[in-house]
This record gives C-alpha cells, sequence and structure tokens, in this order.
C-alpha cells in the first residue's frame, strides 16, 4: 500500500501526517509533539455545498478520547481532504506536547492546515 507522507519540524516537536488509499477512500494519520497517539478520529463525507453553485463541502462526525483535543487539528484535515478529494475520509490521530504555548497552538494550527491543503489537492493516482 502505497502512502503520501508530510514531515514537518516545529518549535514543539514533529508532525507527521500521512495519507493511505483504502480502495475509493482515504485514511488520514496525525501524529506528532513529544507523545503521538489517538486522541480523535472523525469520519468526513463529501456533498455539495451548502452555499450552493459547484462547490464541495463535507460534514464530519467525531469521536473524541475524553479529555483530549485532538479533534481541533484532526477534523480540520478530514473535512478539507474529503472536500478536496471528493472522498470518503477519516483521520485518526493526536499532537501533544506538555505546556505548548499559545504561539505553537497556532503554528500547529497552520502546519495541519497546510497539510490538508496539500493532500487535497495532490494527485490521487499516485497512491495506486
Amino acid at each position: 500500500m502505497k502512502e503520501y507522507v508530510i514531515e514537518k519540524q516545529l518549535s514543539c516537536g514533529k508532525m507527521t501526517v500521512r495519507m493511505r488509499r483504502i480502495g475509493t477512500d482515504c485514511h488520514v494519520i496525525l501524529e506528532g509533539g513529544e507523545r503521538p497517539h489517538i486522541g480523535c478520529a472523525v469520519l468526513a463525507v463529501p456533498r455539495p455545498s451548502l452555499s450552493g453553485g459547484e462547490q464541495i463541502s463535507s460534514t464530519a462526525s467525531v469521536l473524541n478520547v475524553t479529555g483530549h483535543k485532538d479533534e481541533f487539528l484532526c477534523r480540520r484535515l478530514a473535512e478539507q481532504v474529503a472536500a478536496g478529494q471528493g472522498r470518503l475520509t477519516v483521520c485518526v490521530g493526536g499532537f501533544h506536547t506538555d505546556h505548548i504555548t499559545k504561539e505553537q497552538i497556532r503554528e500547529v494550527t497552520e502546519a495541519a492546515d497546510q497539510a490538508a491543503a496539500e493532500l487535497s489537492e495532490m494527485d490521487w493516482s499516485s497512491l495506486r
């Protein structure tokens, strides 16, 4: 199975985002920080945008591990990839750094958004 891997070294640890193809669907894995883990699972389903037009959006369902805030990142990845690729997408994972600062949270969020944009626009056939 091929996967597409994005790695970003951040001030609060490394972030790794992987995307694999499962049939016609996407499986995204987010891990990083001092203690990578599974803190959340998000299923995003592509659909026509509610604002009309030809734009594709997505609807997400979330399962969180109690006390974890990984939905913030996993949901962004799953929804953007589902809308961009037009495919059912699951994102699981977590990013943890003790005593993370607001600036580092912003850095992690920007890195996740960049990864989501890259995955949304990549050539799907490269995952065969």
